[in-house]
């Protein structure tokens, strides 16, 4: 591939580093744990209530800390160490998990302690997200992002599609006990094989600024920014389109099937996840940027046809083309992180990731409401088409962004040009 990222880093390059070894195995413990346990939840919620709306506004409670703390939260990863900030919220998560494993608590505790769970969440990510550019410099950067992704996918994949064999064999209490060993390794990883580093510098000698300053720069930044505030728009399509995972459990059982069904069904869009995001690393940095919308657009469409109720092999088929489209999710991530300065990166990080899980979390939410006045079939269904219309308005808007800016740069360059009287390419930003 000339001129691309790939080219100039290959994966044993990547796979070179021991600290992206280190962040690469703990991603896969704590992914995996963490699809086990949306199985056992889902499973746990509607063995009580029977309800598919219920199912679904569990699912989608994961969501709402990102919503409420979100970018507050993620700016911890910029004003601590961000080793630390991991090790830290990997053992609070390991006891949270822990304590809802206890059978004996009400489902409103559960709830409770999921959303704290969910909460501890957004400094990690963030800390994590924040990391990775450092451990992986330059053109390594983009390859990692897309081995890391895919490795998050395919615990997925793992988490989901055992998930539902794992709970019947040692129910929903043993599969969120697993889950909390996961984020106990992972700390283990993350403090033998990560090395410590200082709190990033800012670009200013100001003295840092509270909590409410930070968030309040960090959407900022985004808004202010139209190549980012597009990246922005094009993740939160996912909200459409991730509607599978909270109505997998129902679904499965609307079309005749049990629990293991479930997990298999889940199991379908990271399956096919990994394969889009193995795909797109093959095609030119360009070429990526210019499928952003219409893969975008794919990853919803498929869902149109859940209307039709079809059985269990061509929904999963389905879900996974739509998994293998939402694969643009690689280079909207790694161009929004790279266009970021370090100091701000996990602020920035903070309000994409909450733009993103607001989405999913209504986008469930709503697929909930709509599946308890009809069906789960048709829910997806009607999600799948306002995602496609949604992803159309979105790749639009990103084509916009692109152009404006390439003009920008190429009216700069002109006028620089025309005034000094020297070729324009001696004088690029």
């Amino acid at each position: 591939m000339v001129g691309g990222v790939i080219e100039r880093a290959r994966w044993r390059d990547v796979f070179g580093h021991a600290e992206f070894r280190a962040l690469f195995l703990a991603g896969v413990l704590s992914v995996a744990g963490d699809q086990l346990a949306r199985v056992a939840l889902s499973v746990l919620v509607f063995d009580r209530t029977d309800s598919a709306g219920l199912t679904a506004l569990t699912y989608a409670l994961t969501y709402v800390p990102d919503l409420l703390f979100g970018p507050l939260l993620a700016g911890i990863a910029d004003r601590y160490p961000r080793r630390t900030v991991m090790i830290v919220t990997d053992l609070a998560r390991a006891v949270l998990v822990a304590a809802m494993a206890i059978q004996a608590l009400p489902l409103v505790v559960v709830v409770l302690l999921l959303v704290a769970l969910q909460a501890f969440g957004s400094p990690f990510n963030a800390a994590r997200a924040a990391t990775l550019p450092a451990v992986l410099p330059g053109d390594h950067y983009v390859l990692g992002k897309a081995a890391n992704d895919m490795v998050v996918q395919f615990s997925q994949v793992l988490g989901f599609g055992t998930g539902g064999l794992v709970v019947v064999a040692v129910g929903t209490s043993g599969g969120l006990l697993l889950d909390s060993a996961t984020f106990l390794l992972s700390a283990v990883l993350i403090a033998v094989g990560v090395r410590r580093r200082a709190v990033p510098a800012r670009d200013t000698d100001a003295p840092p600024t509270n909590y409410f300053k930070d968030l309040s720069a960090g959407v900022s930044l985004v808004a202010r920014t139209p190549k980012l505030r597009a990246l922005v728009v094009l993740a939160t399509i996912a909200g459409f389109y991730v509607t599978v995972e909270g109505l997998a459990v129902p679904y499965a059982h609307e079309i005749g099937q049990g629990t293991t069904a479930a997990g298999l069904l889940l199991a379908a869009s990271p399956a096919g996840a990994v394969a889009g995001m193995w795909l797109i690393t093959l095609w030119s940095p360009e070429r990526r940027m210019n499928l952003l919308g219409p893969l975008a657009m794919l990853a919803c469409a498929p869902l149109i046809v859940c209307f039709l109720a079809p059985g269990l092999a061509v929904t999963v088929v389905l879900w996974a083309v739509s998994g293998l489209a939402s694969a643009y999710h690689l280079p909207t991530s790694a161009a929004f992180v790279q266009a970021v300065p370090d100091a701000q990166r996990g602020q920035a990080f903070g309000v994409a990731s909450t733009a993103l899980k607001s989405s999913q979390g209504a986008g469930i939410l709503l697929a909930g409401l709509i599946a308890n006045e009809s069906s789960p079939s048709v829910a997806l269904g009607v999600m799948g088409g306002l995602g496609t219309i949604a992803a159309l308005a979105a790749g639009a808007a990103w084509t916009h962004a692109r152009r404006s800016r390439a003009g920008t740069a190429e009216n700069g360059a002109g006028r620089v040009a025309g005034d000094s009287g020297e070729n324009a390419s001696g004088h690029a930003p």
